[in-house]
């Protein structure tokens, strides 16, 4: 569900075939009478669900078929307003497969109107219907244009809720759309004042910390963190911080990232307010452990926030020099429980030793450049 561009082509419909401008390859009957079963003006249901099944079969794999029936998506989101409930689920369904990787499919779906129906499936009480809606957003949202459309024609609250409500595949689908849309400023202001906090946080404490959708969520409460609101529903959710924290250990590297990124914001934003609940939750070995296992910027935001985390984030003396170890020292002398004390100064006993070893070898490696190039 990406938003790959593709070359804008146009379908013409002759006696006896279908080609596609820049392809000039016939389409097959069956796709010939397939596009004009779904574009006759009749009122007979059972056809054009069946062609809306023949084009969702059809492009399912194909990106050369979904140009051939891009002109077949205003007729389908017609069908989305139907009050047939097999005509709706038909219809979501092509349109789906027609959006999938085609960057003008998923313009034109919204262009043609679509939003305003699929709303409407969120209200109906229909798991499924709810399911197909959630993953036509997704899909949609993936194209940079049209998200603040998507943002204002109200489908943010259904996302959130689907959060918490949702089947395991909708909460996927609704953290990738809600992600997608949080690019845009205005958007994350509105997934705000929906309240997704607490479903976020709940979807990282039941996901494995390194999965997709745990990177999506904690990338989502990074930007959140952004806002006071943000900031203050994390700590304010039972176990916010901790989840965040327990990402940040185990999480894949993005992930990683993404939760530093979190606390180092709430951090800056607020020292004295939300430094105590994050070293609460034992973030130091995680955060040592990511000064040298972790990407170029989760390294870089980890220094930053250990500094933060100490007593003051400034040097105390020119005697005591502001190294990684005078920072981590003064931090564990402030923090209360032996286990917690104890497992940062292993980490950071490891840190030494790991770095040691690494002195070493970068001396061992100079020293067999020299021997060669000393060699006759």
């Amino acid at each position: 569900m990406d938003s790959q561009t593709t070359t804008t082509t146009t379908t013409t419909t002759t006696n006896s075939a279908v080609f596609v401008t820049g392809d000039r390859s016939p389409a097959t009957p069956t796709i010939t009478r397939t596009l004009r079963l779904i574009q006759e003006q009749n009122d007979d249901p059972v056809k054009k669900i069946q062609a809306a099944k023949e084009i969702r079969r059809l492009t399912k794999t194909s990106p050369r078929l979904r140009r051939l029936f891009s002109d077949a998506i205003p007729s389908l989101v017609s069908m989305l307003r139907s009050t047939c409930l097999e005509a709706n689920s038909a219809a979501l369904l092509a349109l789906l497969n027609l959006a999938v990787q085609d960057e003008t499919n998923k313009i034109s779906t919204v262009d043609a109107g679509a939003l305003e129906p699929i709303i409407t499936f969120f209200q109906m009480g229909n798991q499924n219907m709810q399911e197909h809606a959630t993953a036509l957003l997704a899909t949609l949202s993936a194209s940079p244009v049209k998200r603040l459309t998507i943002g204002a024609s109200g489908a943010i609250q259904f996302l959130v809720k689907g959060l918490n409500h949702g089947t395991p595949q909708a909460k996927m689908d609704a953290v990738m759309a809600l992600s997608n849309l949080s690019s845009e400023k205005h958007n994350l202001g509105i997934i705000l004042q929906s309240q997704p906090i607490p479903y976020l946080v709940n979807i990282l404490k039941t996901s494995k910390k390194s999965s997709k959708i745990s990177e999506r969520c904690t990338g989502l409460i990074e930007s959140l963190t952004d806002f006071e609101e943000g900031r203050v529903a994390l700590t304010s959710e039972e176990g916010g911080v901790l989840a965040v924290v327990e990402v940040l250990e185990r999480g894949s590297p993005q992930n990683r990232e993404h939760a530093v990124g979190a606390l180092l914001t709430m951090c800056q934003s607020d020292r004295c307010r939300y430094r105590e609940p994050i070293l609460k939750e034992g973030v130091i070995p995680g955060l040592l452990e990511l000064t040298v296992q972790g990407t170029p910027n989760a390294q870089s935001k980890a220094h930053v926030l250990l500094r933060l985390l100490r007593e003051s984030p400034y040097p105390r003396s020119e005697l005591e020099p502001d190294t990684l170890e005078n920072i981590v020292c003064g931090i564990i002398s402030q923090i209360e429980g032996d286990e917690q004390s104890g497992n940062a100064k292993q980490v950071l006993a490891d840190m030494v030793q790991v770095s040691m070893e690494q002195s070493l070898r970068h001396l061992q490696q100079r020293a067999l450049v020299c021997t060669s190039s000393d060699a006759p």
